[in-house]
């Protein structure tokens, strides 16, 4: 469905309003006949940022693709490309079939206009017929759930109704491609999940998704391809957790180095790991990296710390991962303080649905919550394997505490 191939993009900074007119009069007068010249002037008078340098992948049909990357890395111009909005300077993208894209805040919207308007404005440009939008109109306007702003002009709206509003279009126009930005993360919460669930939905019809954000979970969750892009480049491409690996090490990288800790990561094929504070050795007794349990089980789990170096609040995290990625819960523990290698024994008690599920290990440096310094991080270390179906005990992945108390009965 997308094809990127040799994709560059470049932006030039000029110097003054007046060198913008004067370069490229010049260069076309003298280029031809004098080009060593007018290569010089317009290096003088003129910046260029080079935004994507030579992007190459493709995404095939019903396939899902994460971009994720530090801010400035390139990936809403990525977007924008593919999309049409904005011009490559060099290379290809080919797309094919209806592309539904919610790029940025207000994109593709009329301010003057009501947002009853604009959806059919909207939904016009995407290639729908009078007629099909009003088939849909009812469910565009449910799903927004703006109520009478939807007859109001759309620059009276909160940042969060236009968001609304334009996803909602976007996501009932049945799209071949949809491509979604970071502006999901304007809405409220509420609106967030039925965003995403509408995501979901939309998937198993076998729509093509671009999905850009900062909500890893996400991406773990809807993508099964991942791209890490850095300065404008594709540093990493692949599956979603190792892609995100690497991301999550460049960003760490950079914390430790502007924290003044004095230490240096080192990465690795579980994670990444600080010299002098990391672990040596987890594995469930007798059990080895992989324990096969039931339901209510017990298994001990051991882990080898090696601390070498002073750390401010040293802290152990202990996550419980699902098999889509999802953190579903965790432990921070304390780390006392020692020089050399010490033990650490959990004892887990096992009630979760059959399925299998990681432990993902993190070793950070946590004077509060704000300042917490990720050190040393570990994923797929460890797997349990869940073998009971309890569906008729509870509902979800694990049970919650509760009390369920009829009147006129003892507690059950």
């Amino acid at each position: 469905m997308i094809r990127v191939s040799n994709l560059s993009k470049t932006y030039l900074i000029w110097k003054t309003p007046f060198s913008r007119l004067f370069v490229p009069l010049v260069v076309s007068l003298c280029g031809k006949l004098f080009p060593n010249y007018a290569t010089r002037i317009t290096q003088k008078y003129c910046q260029p940022v080079h935004a994507l340098s030579q992007i190459d992948f493709s995404v095939a049909t019903g396939d899902s693709l994460g971009i994720i990357g530090l801010n400035g890395s390139g990936k809403s111009t990525l977007l924008q490309i593919i999309a049409g909005t904005l011009q490559a300077t060099a290379g290809e993208v080919e797309v094919k079939g209806r592309v539904a894209a919610l790029l940025e805040l207000g994109s593709g919207f009329d301010p003057e206009f009501t947002g009853r308007e604009n959806v059919f404005l909207n939904a016009s440009i995407l290639g729908l017929s009078k007629s099909e939008i009003q088939d849909r109109y009812d469910e565009i306007v449910a799903f927004a759930d703006i109520g009478d702003f939807i007859h109001r002009p759309v620059k009276t709206y909160s940042s969060g109704m236009m968001v609304r509003l334009a996803f909602a279009v976007q996501v009932h126009v049945d799209p071949d491609v949809l491509i979604v930005d970071e502006a999901l993360s304007v809405g409220d919460a509420r609106f967030q999940a039925k965003a995403l669930a509408k995501i979901e939905e939309i998937l198993k019809r076998g729509t093509t998704l671009l999905f850009v954000g900062h909500d890893l979970s996400a991406v773990r969750a809807f993508c099964n391809r991942a791209l890490l892009l850095d300065k404008g480049r594709v540093v990493k491409a692949g599956l979603p957790d190792d892609v995100i690996a690497e991301y999550l090490f460049i960003v760490q990288k950079d914390r430790v180095e502007e924290s003044g800790l004095g230490v240096a990561l080192q990465r690795h094929d579980k994670g990444f790991a600080a010299s002098g504070f990391d672990i040596v050795k987890a594995e469930f007794l007798e059990m080895g990296q992989h324990a096969t349990l039931a339901y209510g089980d017990q298994v001990a789990l051991v882990v080898d710390v090696q601390k070498t170096i002073v750390v401010e609040c040293p802290v152990l995290i202990l996550d419980i991962i699902d098999s889509r990625g999802m953190q579903l819960g965790g432990r921070r523990i304390a780390i006392p303080e020692f020089n050399g290698v010490r033990r650490l024994r959990v004892n887990l008690d096992c009630t979760y649905q059959k399925g299998i599920y990681r432990i993902r290990i993190r070793l950070v440096s946590a004077p509060s919550i704000e300042l917490t310094v990720m050190m040393s991080r570990y994923d797929e270390l460890l797997s349990i394997e869940m073998i009971d179906d309890v569906r008729d005990k509870f509902t979800g992945l694990f049970p919650l505490p509760m009390d369920a108390v009829w009147e006129g009965e003892s507690q059950s």
